[in-house]
């Protein structure tokens, strides 16, 4: 298991609706992931149904953060279902059956596959995205930057091809 993988399910559980068994694990969450106690510090302050509705208006209403990797790359197009099948694939080789209730591209099912496996190539493969994701959290102004703050730093840098 790598250093990461505590990391990586705290993200998980802090990118997912924060509902009573969020909020029954935020003290665990603020000790076990001390990168993410601005998050979880904002979350600890802040009233149930107040953040429920701050994570519903940043994430569930419009594609510009979306939580779903192969969207920022496929978008809507049937490209995309490649790429969801691919993440199956993925799942499936380090033997796990997805069977969530989201799609397999869903950033908090990739983190808890990678805190489990070890395995961050699907994280690295989609560092672009995850970077498109935490400008964009950023730029809102949404304590959830902090999170793919946090989940980005552990991944290797983009390669842009430019040399200095």
């Amino acid at each position: 298991m790598p250093s990461d993988a505590v990391l990586y399910q705290a993200a998980a559980l802090c990118l997912t609706y924060p509902d009573d068994d969020f909020f029954a694990r935020l003290p665990l969450l603020r000790e076990a992931a001390p990168q993410l106690r601005t998050f979880t510090d904002h979350a600890a302050v802040s009233e149930p149904q107040e953040l429920a509705e701050h994570y519903v208006q940043v994430f569930d209403f419009r594609n510009r953060h979306s939580l779903y990797l192969s969207w920022w790359s496929d978008g809507d197009t049937r490209r995309r279902g490649m790429s969801l099948v691919r993440f199956k694939e993925v799942y499936r080789e380090h033997g796990l059956e997805f069977s969530g209730e989201e799609l397999p591209d869903f950033l908090p099912a990739v983190l808890e596959f990678t805190a489990r496996t070890g395995n961050t190539d699907l994280l690295t493969e989609y560092r672009d995205a995850l970077e498109q994701l935490r400008s964009r959290l950023t730029d809102h102004g949404t304590p959830y930057a902090v999170v793919l703050d946090a989940v980005c730093a552990t991944l290797p840098t983009v390669y842009t091809g430019v040399r200095s």
